[in-house]
């Protein structure tokens, strides 16, 4: 069986969320009951697959994150670490950390709590077939460039799909594309890797893995939670009677 290491990413500054304060952040904000970030890590803890579960916070939160969330991680062998200025300097952070023996290296955005088991299995295998894997969604709206507030191009959709995570890759090459970062900004791990020259597979994501980003997400994801599917099959896709308000979730109004 591969070894898969998972960093996930919880170092962001929550500034399109509105945070003024580390307990504000999406990722330390309750989802039904239970932090955001520690819905992505349950995702992954568990499965057989998973040697190593590293989760990256902002250098100035991480004396909070430790004492805040001490029980959760006293039931949890993760590795908490300090991120960078930007998202690619907190990966590179985890990757140094990464255990020698790890085949795979996964990573995951901490605001998608809704990844479920089949999705990351899709993936998972996608990467061991292929080296590198990502899942993505096509895109159904028409796209406006904008710039001063007016429209100055309508832009083809076409071949167009929105990148999501996890995003994994063999551990080598990975590695090997931060090695040659320089100064190139990255805003995912694929783009990396593509500069490299490298083909990223994509498999199917779901609509349903969504990264909250404002308030707004936050309250449809707590929506989502009852309509996930479940591990034995899909019957969940369809809500029950008690699953009030999520009409208009489902029919796209």
């Amino acid at each position: 069986m591969s070894k898969f290491a998972v960093i996930v990413a919880a170092a962001g500054r929550s500034s399109r969320f509105g945070s003024q304060s580390p307990r504000e952040k999406k990722v330390f904000r309750e989802l039904k009951g239970r932090p955001v970030w520690l819905r992505s890590v349950e995702a992954f803890a568990d499965r057989p697959d998973v040697t190593q579960v590293i989760v990256v916070v902002s250098p100035e939160d991480i004396d909070w994150f430790k004492e805040k969330y001490a029980p959760n991680l006293g039931f949890r062998d993760l590795d908490i670490i300090a991120g960078g200025a930007e998202r690619a300097d907190s990966v590179l952070n985890a990757l140094a950390v990464v255990k020698s023996e790890i085949d795979f290296v996964a990573i995951h955005d901490a605001a998608r709590p809704l990844v479920v088991k089949q999705w990351i299995d899709d993936v998972f295998q996608a990467a061991i077939d292929h080296g590198a894997a990502i899942p993505a969604t096509p895109v159904a709206s028409t796209l406006k460039r904008v710039g001063g507030n007016a429209i100055t191009e309508t832009v083809s959709r076409d071949g167009v799909f929105a990148a999501q995570t996890p995003q994994v890759f063999r551990r080598e090459l990975i590695l090997e594309a931060y090695a040659q970062r320089g100064d190139f900004r990255a805003t995912d791990e694929s783009s990396l890797v593509e500069r490299m020259g490298h083909p990223v597979h994509v498999v199917n994501g779901s609509p349903m893995n969504i990264k909250i980003t404002t308030q707004e997400d936050l309250k449809i994801a707590g929506a989502l939670l009852s309509i996930l599917p479940k591990e034995k099959g899909l019957d969940a896709l369809t809500p029950s009677k008690k699953d009030e308000g999520l009409d208009w979730l489902l029919a796209g109004k």
